[in-house]
């Protein structure tokens, strides 16, 4: 951002333009040296070196910086500030335009006490107007009791102006932890379309250390409160970072697949990968053995663009994957079923998981790849318990809801209600169904639906292990996928290697119809 020259002494206006520029001193050296100093001992960036990682060289432009508490002598003539802990303005990522709010720990921890509520409202509120991405990065100790003080009482806890929801619904929202988020700063974090806390360094919790030993009497501390191994089972947080650097990386690269608002479309790379690149090792990705696993990152990395497999959620919900990847240039979201984990079951976590990729994808008009190998719900106890089926029941509304392009390629297993929810409407003209010659399918498993249709039988054979291995013997031979082709149920079984030239030749369909079929922006 382009700064006015240094002012001259002289002049009408000296006075005033001298207290301007000591003003916003005063706002730049934020807690001051002391405060600063201690923070950078403990290894992070402060709140302005943290927006420069982010930001394009000089593109920052900050808004309200004056904002603060003002200090004045007996006569009134000013003599200091103590800024807001909240920095907010605009700024560009590889040239497009982003909002961004930042909390300063180094002012009074980054507390409700000393920030300006309207400040950062306001951002958020431009970023509508404007349909502005809206980055926040959140180091906040949340609520304090000292606030009382200045307000002279108690207010009830509303923000009415925030508009949250009106954001979600509309720009791609980023939520960073950087720090302690609790309470309001959790929110700030946890209301986005893409998280991302620092390893050790973060904490996302509802509130801290204290609160809990005064309320439940429970000696706990923050990262085991609210630290990144607590949010792999939370499912809170999409994405880990091992320092504050790979965190924002994350950020650039997330919105990199986005567009600027869902009036727009996301932008379009060159393409620089072949699109009829073929990958022997694909005929062979799948073992015949259907006991044995493979590697599913590898069939992405192999399938889409090479290098742009970015993937969100990798350490909740590892049944399925899900991802950001292009094709011959053009963003796609990216699901996966991974048979390392559980077996690729939906379970609760990976139905959530899943619900809200294809709730992001969606929403800001990315084609959708899902490369299935899905053997069911997870049964037993545990997931019933869990609410393995609801989690289910919510990505098929999810899938009904979903208007992008889809296309799914089943690699292995397709079974039961969780495969079903392999795609949303099968046979519209771009939701496209295609089989490699090791996918099977049906309403459930050959080996546990021969022992439930012939128990009976089974138990009463001189060797009950023969007769149930003739059984899923016979039952298999009917389930050969060429049996479904003969009858249109599915479009092609191909070649595991031409599975990239298929998806880049439907690309070129599917985003003609992205970029022709947004909604209008309102007048």
């Amino acid at each position: 951002m382009s700064t006015a020259p240094a002012f001259e002494p002289a002049g009408e206006w000296a006075t005033e333009l001298a207290e301007l520029q000591l003003r916003r001193a005063q706002a730049r050296a934020m807690g001051g040296p002391e405060a600063l100093a201690k923070f950078k001992a403990s290894g992070r960036l402060n709140a302005r070196e943290r927006i420069a990682a982010l930001l394009d060289d000089d593109s920052f432009r900050e808004l309200g910086s004056l904002a603060g508490k003002g200090h004045y002598s007996r006569e009134g003539v000013f003599e200091r500030i103590d800024p807001t802990n909240a920095i907010v303005g605009t700024g560009r990522i590889k040239g497009r335009k982003v909002a961004l709010h930042v909390d300063d720990f180094t002012i009074r921890a980054g507390s409700s006490e000393a920030t300006i509520a309207d400040k950062w409202i306001y951002i958020e509120r431009l970023a509508h107007q404007l349909r502005l991405p809206i980055i926040r990065l959140v180091d906040s100790a949340g609520g304090s009791v000292k606030l009382l003080m200045q307000i002279g009482g108690t207010k009830i806890p509303e923000y009415p102006s925030w508009p949250a929801n009106e954001l979600l619904k509309t720009v791609p929202v980023v939520g960073v932890a950087l720090g302690a988020c609790a309470g309001q700063g959790a929110i700030k974090v946890l209301s986005s379309h893409f998280s991302v806390m620092v390893r050790e360094q973060a904490q996302v919790m509802a509130a801290g250390p204290h609160v809990v030993r005064q309320a439940y009497a429970q000696d706990i501390d923050k990262n085991a409160l609210g630290g990144h191994l607590v949010h792999r089972k939370s499912a809170l947080v999409h994405n880990e970072a091992v320092d504050e650097r790979d965190a924002l990386a994350q950020v650039q690269r997330f919105l990199s697949y986005l567009p600027r608002s869902v009036f727009h479309t996301a932008p379009v790379m060159p393409a620089t990968d072949d699109p009829d690149r073929a990958d022997d090792w694909l005929k062979d990705a799948i073992p015949r053995d259907r006991r044995k696993i493979y590697d599913p990152r590898k069939i992405l990395s192999c399938v889409m663009d090479q290098g742009s497999v970015f993937e969100i959620g990798r350490w909740q919900g590892g049944s399925v994957i899900t991802a950001l990847a292009r094709l011959n240039g053009v963003p796609v979201g990216v699901i996966a079923n991974d048979p390392k984990v559980q077996g690729g079951a939906m379970t609760i976590q990976a139905a959530y998981k899943m619900e809200r990729h294809v709730n992001l994808c969606s929403l800001f008009g990315l084609p959708v790849v899902n490369f299935v190998d899905q053997p069911g719900n997870q049964t037993g106890l545990e997931a019933e318990v869990g609410g393995t089926l609801l989690g289910a029941t919510r990505v098929s509304h999810a899938l009904h809801e979903c208007r992008s392009p889809w296309v799914s390629i089943l690699i292995r297993r397709c079974f039961g209600m969780a495969g079903a929810l392999h795609a949303p409407k099968y046979g519209e003209a771009l939701n496209l169904r295609y089989a490699w010659p090791s996918a099977r399918w049906g309403s459930i498993p050959i080996e546990g639906g021969v022992m439930a249709a012939h128990k009976a039988e089974i138990e009463a054979a001189p060797n009950p292990a023969a007769k149930r291995a003739e059984l899923e013997a016979f039952y298999l031979n009917m389930t050969s996928p060429f049996r479904t082709a003969e009858k249109f149920g599915i479009l092609d079984i191909i070649d595991p290697r031409d599975t990239r030239s298929i998806l880049c030749d439907w690309i070129e369909d599917a985003w003609e119809r992205v970029r022709t079929g947004r909604p209008s922006a309102p007048d």
